[in-house]
This record gives C-alpha cells, structure tokens and sequence, in this order.
C-alpha cells in the first residue's frame, strides 16, 4: 500500500467519525432553545457538511481535475 492511498483511507475513516460524531450531538441538541445553542447547532451542521466534501474529496469525487 503506497502513501497516498494510506492518506486516502485515514481521511475516509476520519470523515466517517467526523460526520458521525457531528451528527449525533446535533441529533441529541436539536431540541434545546437558546441563541447559544442555535450557534452551536449551527456550527455542528456545518462541521457535519465539511466533514461529508472531505469525504467526497478522499473517494474523488470531488476536487478531481478534467
């Protein structure tokens, strides 16, 4: 196994964790009022997205060139 396939492999599974983490705690903060938690509700969102296009860049999907 050559390196850049190891670095491809690290971030799927990191993505996958990621993405996984991220989205249970919005999961289990949904329901909680607040101007606070609708921040952190948001930046879970978007750590949930990001961690989804790291996922599609690792598999190369995304971010190939023509």
């Amino acid at each position: 196994m050559n390196l850049i396939m190891l670095e491809r492999v690290a971030s799927v599974i990191g993505a996958i964790v990621v993405a996984g983490t991220a989205s249970v705690a919005l999961r289990n903060d949904w329901r909680t009022p607040g101007l606070e938690n609708q921040v952190f509700k948001g930046m879970l969102a978007l750590l949930a997205l990001g961690a989804v296009l790291a996922f599609f860049a690792a598999v190369g999907v995304l971010g190939r060139a023509p």
